[in-house]
């Protein structure tokens, strides 16, 4: 069977640039970086943000544009979203689409599939390294694992329309990191910083620019995740259930969405860093490459003081 993470057809890697130098996200909440909010003052970052970090630690005029944001349906991700990130043709593009139509289940799961593809094979015709993030496994989650049999058909044809299209592809379902509590917040719906830093180590791996060590993404924690008492799990369920799973369901019966109104938070392909910050990065890869001729500039690990570790990060009923 083909290694549809790792091995994409030869003319698909021909294409790529030797250095990634501009990225860019679209997607919804999880793209957006809803409930990670280790950014500063509090803000969102998200995978997206962490990994434009990380790749623009060795590349002084790194751009960056995220576009996604909570909410959003496959005609907006690949719609404007889509326009916009052809038009700048950026390295790389980030996709995390389909999730808010999937968990409606009125709409045919065949179609999105259709849609879906004709979206990606505009990119990868614009000759941008696209990389697809398909859904994650809900099994654990009291409401949403209703939806899980949706899901898992909808990433199997996310995996389907990668090898046609010649795509690199990050499966969340394939992360059991990710079926740990302690990577996803309060409201169970998002990842929180510790997830996201999961998905963007994935990423970087895929990309050949790790993070760390294949540890940091595959088994982050050096302990299993607490067990809370049965009694004490009904009691915590029926709390989520009441302050998060009916609101959220209540969402989508009337059709009304978290992000209405909402803007992307970096709605331009922009410089990661500010014009002091390239020069002194530019000296700084000057230095150790002259030191160390072969350092490829990327940080060994996810390294910044901004970066927080999976494992100091709380998760539901992590105290």
């Amino acid at each position: 069977m083909t290694d549809l993470q790792t091995n994409p057809p030869a003319a698909a890697r021909a294409n790529r640039p030797d250095t990634i130098r501009s990225f860019v996200a679209i997607g919804d909440s999880i793209t957006e970086g809803m409930e990670d909010d280790s950014g500063p003052g509090g803000a969102y970052r998200g995978f997206a943000d962490r990994l434009a970090e990380h790749l623009g630690s060795a590349v002084p005029d790194f751009r960056y544009a995220n576009l996604g944001v909570r909410g959003r349906r496959m005609r907006h991700i690949f719609g404007e979203q889509l326009e916009q990130t052809v038009a700048w043709r950026p390295d790389l593009v980030t996709v995390l689409a389909g999730g808010n139509d999937v968990l409606r289940p009125g709409n045919d799961l065949d179609q999105l599939a259709e849609q879906f593809e004709t979206g990606i094979r505009l990119l990868c015709e614009a000759g941008i390294r696209v990389v697809i993030i398909s859904g994650h496994d809900t099994g654990w989650i009291p409401v949403l694992r209703y939806y899980r049999g949706r899901i898992a058909v909808f990433s199997m044809h996310m995996r389907a329309v990668a090898e046609r299209t010649g795509t690199e592809i990050v499966d969340m379902w394939a992360l059991n990191a990710l079926t740990d509590p302690r990577a996803w917040s309060e409201d169970r719906l998002h990842l929180n910083g510790a997830g996201h830093q999961i998905v963007a180590a994935r990423i970087a791996d895929l990309l050949g620019v790790p993070m760390g060590p294949r540890e940091s993404w595959t088994d982050p924690w050096s302990t299993p995740p607490q067990q809370l008492p049965a009694i004490l799990r009904r009691r915590e369920n029926r709390r989520w259930a009441r302050k998060y799973g009916v609101p959220w369901l209540r969402r989508r019966l009337m059709g009304r969405s978290s992000g209405d109104g909402r803007l992307p938070r970096r709605p331009e392909l922009e410089y990661l860093h500010d014009e002091a910050t390239r020069a002194e990065l530019a000296r700084t890869l000057e230095l150790r490459q002259e030191g160390e001729p072969h350092y490829n500039g990327y940080a060994p690990v996810d390294g910044s003081a901004a970066t927080s570790s999976p494992s100091g990060t709380k998760g539901p009923g992590q105290h």
